[in-house]
């Protein structure tokens, strides 16, 4: 056996003994359909996009009856081997959770040619670069629509004009969020001023609370009062920034920061004036459905405003920290888009 097969076998044995140790799963009479994902190191309970692709399987558990098994990777190194263990094992279906597995569903997907996957928030192609690759299902969102809406609703709340961006890592997709949101915001104030700072180049962006608490406190410094987070678990830092600002004697916030991927409007009330969704909860159970139902398609699936595949969330949280008129300015907005009348610049498509 020459080394690159000893390493081939080595891990997935390695993945093996992951997958056997940190999975979660139940007891089901129906296992006709065995379902693994994976999530990236910010782990399921970020209450932002990992959760989000969290819920979506949890609610295809209950209502499919399929055996689910999730793993936590902790670190970059451990995502191949845990992707590995499942298609070795011949799941119906692997999910990747985030941009960064792309490479590595790349390849995994390559070496299981028969295994069905889906990766959030990545585009994995044949060999030749241009071709979806049919044996995954690619979930991609409009984040800049979305992020248009939030950034209407953060510039007509603002009283300094300026207002705040935290993006996790600095990289193309997080900067569809930064470019909306500032359109959308200069759509109702052409004279917003938007500060925008990153956490980091590395993964590691997404899971540091703590920076992202740093970079919020400078834009409030710098006289943002409404700030917008796209950085994973490192976004909640934003959500205690705000809070340590304070609030008015009549108990109103005095700084707002709008949260992402999930509705994060009850993590801090008062202080979240809303929350930018990707429903990657529903996407992530209707390519569970698709393979549930024999009716898998791999390539691009879209969503966007038209098919509610991004929002902006209002509810009993929120409703009272946003006018009526505003709402109407926003709606009127998004039924432009959808048709077509509004263009938000797709930042990747730059």
């Amino acid at each position: 056996m020459n080394i690159k097969n000893v390493f081939k076998f080595t891990m997935i044995l390695t993945a093996l003994f992951l997958v056997s140790s940190c999975v979660r799963t139940e007891a089901r009479k129906d296992c006709k359909t065995k379902v693994g994902i994976v999530f990236d190191i910010g782990g399921k309970n970020d209450r932002s996009f990992n959760a989000a692709a969290w819920s979506g399987v949890q609610r295809a558990e209950k209502d499919m009856g399929i055996c689910l098994y999730d793993v936590e990777p902790g670190n970059p190194t451990s995502i191949e081997p845990s992707m590995r263990a499942f298609a070795e094992k011949d799941f119906d279906l692997i999910i990747g959770v985030g941009f960064a597995q792309g490479p590595i569903m790349q390849n995994v997907a390559r070496d299981y040619p028969n295994i069905k996957f889906a990766i959030v928030d990545g585009v994995i192609f044949e060999e030749d670069g241009k071709t979806p690759k049919k044996n995954v299902a690619s979930l991609v969102f409009k984040e800049h629509e979305g992020s248009y809406l939030v950034g209407m609703i953060a510039a007509a709340k603002s009283k300094s004009g300026v207002l705040g961006f935290v993006g996790g890592m600095d990289i193309p997709l997080i900067h569809k969020f930064e470019t909306g949101y500032e359109e959308g915001a200069k759509a109702v104030n052409p004279e917003v001023k938007v500060i925008a700072n990153y956490v980091g180049v590395t993964d590691h962006a997404w899971n540091n609370p703590g920076k992202g608490k740093e970079l919020a406190l400078a834009q409030i410094e710098k006289g943002a009062d409404v700030i917008f987070t796209a950085a994973g678990n490192s976004g909640l830092g934003a959500f205690d920034a705000v809070e340590q600002a304070g609030k008015y004697p009549d108990g109103k916030a005095k700084k707002f920061v709008i949260g992402v991927d999930s509705n994060q409007n009850g993590v801090k009330p008062g202080f979240v004036l809303t929350s930018m969704v990707k429903r990657v909860d529903n996407a992530v159970y209707d390519v569970v459905k698709e393979v549930r139902e024999d009716k898998f398609n791999g390539g691009f699936h879209v969503f966007g405003l038209d098919k509610d595949g991004v929002a902006y969330a209002l509810d009993k949280y929120n409703s009272n920290l946003i006018s009526k008129e505003t709402l109407q300015k926003v709606e009127e907005a998004k039924k432009k888009i959808v048709a077509g009348e509004i263009k938000v610049t797709d930042a990747m498509a730059q």
